[in-house]
């Protein structure tokens, strides 16, 4: 059977802007799913944490077949890549876009382009990829279609695109109805205007069938059976099964020779053996030990790796360290630093925006990525495969100009707000040495705001803006520059409440310190000594005892018994936890609690710590 034509094209938007739900309808609407198969909702998000956060982690690529207009065309296969829509995970953006010779760009109707729609956008396009817009959901009632079309076109002259990629096809689309037209009014039909429009706009790969066997691995995956699974899309050539093969790196050097013990293209949403792969076709192969991220393989007459594209530096570090608390290895079993550093080896292996670096004494691991959620997403995934850890305040990666003045990251960010509470915004901001750079009304009662702001300030910001505006507010990041040091930053005004000993908490004495601050434990939990039970209302650290017991007598006070009602106590997320730290506290992270702690348990060692700080 001949090989069918290709496209091979990735869906880039921001967060929430509905592409993995159009790439359902994709599914649907090319028959890729029975009729009566029995599919859920977002397919394409496979990973748990994908469905409960509703945000694309990892990048995956499909393929679907479609056989034109009337269903009697030959067949043509569209390789789809679904991309992550937040920065964070934008070390898959980078390598993704090498693999594919157009963009589908996803633009929500009322929200616009937002910065992490610009960075994924601002890669496309320097890779010479020409865009299709498609602005979805236009069936909400307050869409803004053409404001949204002149913010997506403005955006791309900012982008230095060329006069070819300014003249984009744009299409208008409700992913959860199944339909895109080129008229703005329809409201109704199917995606086959976008399935035409990829195979008209988007150019078949360029590639040499007849050269030597070339393939740049842009995934790596690991399978239980088959070892390590390469991603990628076939540069030139053809791989047949069983194929001698080799693995050379940036610099050409070969690091080792294999076979192709397995070849699989994506159907659907699964990974089909086949027998052989040519020259554009994205497939997976198996059959090599040592093989990573950004080298190529290739048949063992190829000397020239193929040019890997370059990767953004991490801007933010954490310390993962073994879990030392008294209630260590109670509900985990990956405690020890062994297991830890194998796991965070194995994950920077595939991960190429994760640097991980060993401490001296060997207990404990520097993991730099590229933002809060991303390495939030890390530490989530290995409590849930059963480690315990102890993990530090994020800190930001400092770099130095040309002149040696230290220089810290920036990131432009996009805030959307209700107008009583924009003055509140800039206030806060201005104190985390941000500097407002535009100020717009959005419509609707909404001010857009956009800030540089240095990372450094940003650390812990998150959760205030959400109680400042009322859970109101939309806050977007986007990594901007290195710039010049921006000097002390204020951290957290408030200090906290620290168990002075071990054992339950109690009723009794919870009551009393509820007016000293909000608790964070509830009656009945285990405490140690060093761990934090609240939030202090003053300034200074306090030590309390949270486990005093009433003392028995055989007097009774008349109304001195009553129930004691408490508030339920403020439990924080993972990323809460984490951003709300001090430098000289952790989070101590099990598969079923996430505690916050003093580094130093002893009030002794803590004492003799900060006096050592204030020294230096």
């Amino acid at each position: 059977m001949s090989q069918p034509a290709l496209r091979n094209v990735a869906i880039i938007a921001h967060v929430d802007h509905g592409k993995t739900t159009l790439v359902d309808q994709l599914f649907r609407q090319s028959g890729t799913f029975r009729e009566n198969q029995r599919v859920e909702e977002r397919a394409m998000d496979s990973n748990d944490l994908e469905k409960e956060r509703g945000i694309t982690i990892l990048a995956k690529p499909t393929s679907v077949e479609w056989l034109g207009a009337d269903g009697k065309q030959d067949p043509i296969r569209i390789n789809i890549v679904d991309t992550p829509g937040h920065a964070d995970f934008g070390g898959e953006v980078e390598r993704i876009l090498s693999m594919v010779d157009g963009v589908v760009l996803l633009v929500d109707s009322s929200e616009g382009a937002m910065p992490q729609t610009k960075f994924v956008t601002g890669k496309a396009l320097a890779l010479g990829l020409r865009p299709i817009v498609v602005v979805n959901k236009v069936d909400r009632p307050d869409e803004r279609i053409q404001e949204v079309l002149d913010e997506v076109f403005d955006l791309f002259v900012s982008l230095d695109a060329t006069d070819e990629q300014l003249d984009f096809p744009v299409l208008y689309a409700s992913g959860r109805n199944g339909y895109a037209n080129t008229d703005p009014a329809k409201r109704d039909g199917t995606l086959t205007p976008l399935f035409q429009t990829i195979v008209d706009h988007v150019p078949p790969p360029a590639l040499d069938v007849d050269a030597p066997f070339t393939f740049l691995v842009t995934l790596l995956d690991r399978d239980n059976f088959l070892g390590r699974i390469l991603t990628g899309r076939v540069n030139s050539g053809t791989l047949k099964i069983n194929q001698p093969i080799h693995a050379l790196d940036a610099d050409g050097k070969v690091i080792e020779t294999g076979r192709a013990s397995k070849i699989m293209a994506f159907r659907g949403l699964d990974r089909v053996p086949v027998d052989e792969a040519r020259a554009g076709d994205i497939i997976s192969l198996a059959g090599l030990a040592v093989a990573t991220v950004s080298n190529t393989i290739a048949e063992t007459s190829v000397t020239t790796p193929i040019q890997a594209q370059p990767i953004d530096p991490p801007t933010l570090s954490m310390r993962f360290a073994v879990n030392d608390s008294p209630m260590a290895g109670r509900e985990g079993d990956k405690v020890t630093s062994r297991m830890i550093r194998d796991r965070l080896f194995r994950e920077a292996e595939s991960n190429v925006a994760i640097k991980v670096t060993e401490s001296e004494d060997k207990d404990s691991f520097e993991v730099a990525g590229r933002g809060e959620l991303q390495l939030g997403v890390l530490i989530e995934t290995m409590r849930r495969e059963g480690f315990e850890l102890g993990i530090s305040r994020p800190r930001v990666l400092f770099g130095e100009d040309e002149s040696g003045s230290r220089t810290e990251p920036y990131e432009t960010v996009v805030i959307d707000v209700d107008d009583e509470y924009s003055g509140t915004v800039i206030d806060k901001m201005a104190i985390r040495k941000a500097e407002m750079s535009d100020m717009r009304p959005s419509g609707g009662g909404k001010t857009r705001i956009t800030f540089s702001a240095p990372s450094r300030g940003l650390i812990g910001y998150h959760g205030e803006f959400l109680s400042d505006t009322r859970g109101t507010g939309i806050m977007n990041r986007l990594f901007e520059k290195y710039g010049p040091y921006k000097g002390a930053i204020e951290g957290r005004k408030n200090g906290v409440l620290i168990s002075n000993g071990a054992g339950e908490a109690n009723a009794y004495a919870l009551g009393p310190l509820e007016e000293r601050g909000v608790l964070m434990v509830g009656v009945g939990e285990a405490l140690y000594e060093g761990m934090i039970v609240g939030e202090n209302a003053k300034p200074e650290d306090l030590e309390v005892n949270p486990m005093k017991s009433k003392q028995l007598t055989n007097f009774r006070a008349s109304g001195k018994d009553d129930a004691i009602r408490l508030t339920p106590p403020w439990k924080m997320t993972l990323e809460q936890a984490i951003a709300y730290v001090d430098d000289d506290e952790m989070v101590e992270v099990t598969p079923k609690s996430i505690r916050l702690r003093k580094r130093f348990l002893d009030p002794h060692e803590r004492k003799r710590a900060s006096r050592k700080s204030e020294a230096a």
